[in-house]
């Protein structure tokens, strides 16, 4: 990844909010045939690797977990982005000097993945994922709340991936190369969007020492 300096996000509690804010993953590697991709929710946890461990999991069905077992894979982290106008720089007026570009927060997490099919170890995860996705909800819903013979059976048809996180790379492109007057109209330029993902990118963008933050 293109990784000028001052994008580059160090932080490793930036790296695990994004991570946790936004789950739904990008695992890639190395097959026969070329290079594949899987899309799925995965957990960053704190042991294992050097820079933790990214557990979840697959469909027993699925040749991923196959193809890419012991295999070194490369797994992406999408945080809010969104295209950045130059009209939303005070600068244009005074130069005429700008051009559009595109804000976001990516994180780029390398390991070795290996495959877990120990059925405890499958339950705890389950359990786990249910419980973080959730805990936000009036009514969650419990693993336990479905029959113990169902669930058996469900975790007969998945099998868990585990990859130590060995390297990271964390790009964080926020307008840190624009001057406080231009930063300041991008924000108020994404918010009068009014969508979502540009009040996502907004706030990313105004409180940068909250970009630690879950």
């Amino acid at each position: 990844m293109y990784l000028p300096k001052h994008f580059d996000q160090q932080d490793s509690a930036a790296w695990h909010a994004l991570a946790k804010a936004h789950p739904f993953a990008s695992l890639m590697w190395q097959a026969e045939d070329g290079l594949q991709a899987e899309h799925l929710p995965l957990l960053w946890d704190a042991d294992g690797g050097a820079h933790g461990t990214l557990r979840g999991h697959v469909a027993r069905a699925n040749p991923a977990w196959q193809h890419a077992a012991g295999q070194q894979v490369l797994v992406v982290f999408q945080g809010p982005q969104g295209y950045i106008s130059p009209s939303w720089y005070p600068s244009k007026s005074a130069t005429a000097k700008v051009v559009p570009t595109w804000n976001y927060a990516v994180v780029h997490a390398h390991g070795r993945l290996s495959a877990v099919e120990d059925a405890g170890w499958l339950q705890s995860l389950v359990e786990r994922l249910t419980n973080t996705f959730e805990s936000a909800r009036a009514h969650p819903w419990r693993v336990s709340d479905a029959p113990a013979d169902y669930i058996e059976a469900m975790k007969s048809a998945i099998v868990g991936i585990e990859i130590p996180v060995q390297r990271v790379q964390a790009k964080f492109k926020l307008s840190q190369n624009r001057n406080a007057a231009d930063v300041a109209g991008v924000v108020a330029g994404l918010t009068g969007e009014g969508s979502d993902a540009a009040a996502s990118l907004a706030q990313r963008m105004a409180n940068p020492g909250a970009q630690a933050e879950a």
